[in-house]
């Protein structure tokens, strides 16, 4: 049975979530269909922009993705406190980039002087849209919607063009962070798709080589800010520069023209994270297999358990066996 939305997000415990939608046409979404020979791959461009131009808005960060050909991968990061940091009309503003407000948001903009019974529901609604801009369920939804107009009416057809509704993992942990991050960086390797993470077209991997050449970090991503310190700055908790070795080894080794073994050059990634060689490589290629709920230590697992008010610990002896 699903569980709802709101019982598998908790902001108190991590900011981080693996999403995973799938399409339910026989075409796919962005792949060939074998029947007429049709190549649909462009609409993996479609979901890279849409995926792109949404964290513009919404106060949600892409830590990584991976445009397939019958899914997408996303992880995420909710910036609930920059959302409660913006102002009334920044949040109006944002809101109406992606959908058109209400009369009283429209004149609000406008700079006209609403009255006190016209502010009640003015203000309702700007909480409203408050926390719509930092919901993982609401940039899903508005992500998907587009995608699949696009495709019906390109196909000439109504109907579904997604699964009901998309998969939602929390990353409670460093070690379940970067351990998602590389499955999904590395997802069209494993698929076949691409040879090297710097020929993944439409993956975030493909974007972070491609400016870390340049000494820069991409501006549509999350940053990765480093080792973890007394005065954090907002980041993902890692070293860029080891992340990406760490991902270009671990994709030599998925690949069966070259076995290597990641021992023989281990990361200090890993070695903080205290991951063993074994199970990354498990981790990096059946994530999704072996985690079917929140992710994470079991020391992490019991804090965001009793803030969902679950009593049953999914994963718990896979985390166990593949993360302590």
């Amino acid at each position: 049975m699903a569980i709802a939305r709101k019982r598998q997000v908790s902001l108190v415990d991590t900011k981080y979530y693996h999403c995973i939608s799938r399409c339910v046409r026989r075409a796919f979404l962005c792949g060939e269909d074998h029947f007429t020979g049709q190549s649909y791959e462009h609409r993996r461009g479609w979901v890279e922009d849409k995926l792109l131009e949404l964290a513009k808005v919404f106060c949600i960060d892409v830590c990584a993705y991976a445009v397939m050909s019958n899914h997408t991968h996303l992880v995420l990061y909710v910036d609930d406190k920059k959302a409660n940091r913006l102002n009334d009309k920044a949040i109006v503003i944002r809101w109406h980039k992606l959908c058109k407000g209400t009369l009283l948001t429209q004149k609000y903009v406008q700079g006209e002087k609403l009255s006190k019974a016209e502010l009640i529901f003015f203000n309702q609604t700007v909480k409203e849209y408050r926390e719509r801009l930092s919901s993982i369920s609401w940039f899903m939804r508005l992500l998907n919607e587009d995608i699949a107009r696009r495709a019906n009416k390109e196909d000439n057809c109504t109907g579904r063009f997604w699964e009901g509704r998309f998969r939602s993992q929390a990353l409670l942990d460093e070690a379940a962070l970067a351990a998602c991050m590389a499955y999904v960086d590395l997802n069209p390797i494993r698929a076949k798709m691409a040879n090297t993470p710097e020929e993944s077209d439409h993956t975030s991997i493909k974007q972070r080589l491609t400016r870390a050449n340049e000494g820069k970090q991409p501006k549509q991503l999350l940053r990765f800010a480093g080792m973890p310190r007394q005065i954090m700055p907002k980041g993902l908790p890692f070293e860029l520069k080891s992340y990406l070795e760490l991902v270009e080894l671990t994709g030599r080794c998925m690949r069966e023209d070259k076995r290597g073994y990641i021992e023989s050059t281990r990361l200090p990634l890993l070695e903080r994270v205290n991951i063993s060689p074994e199970n990354w490589l498990k981790l990096t290629t059946q994530f999704t297999r072996v985690f079917h709920g929140a992710v994470g230590r079991p020391t992490s697992q019991v804090s965001y358990c009793e803030n969902l008010n679950r009593k049953r610990r999914a994963n718990i002896s896979n985390c166990e066996k593949l993360l302590a």
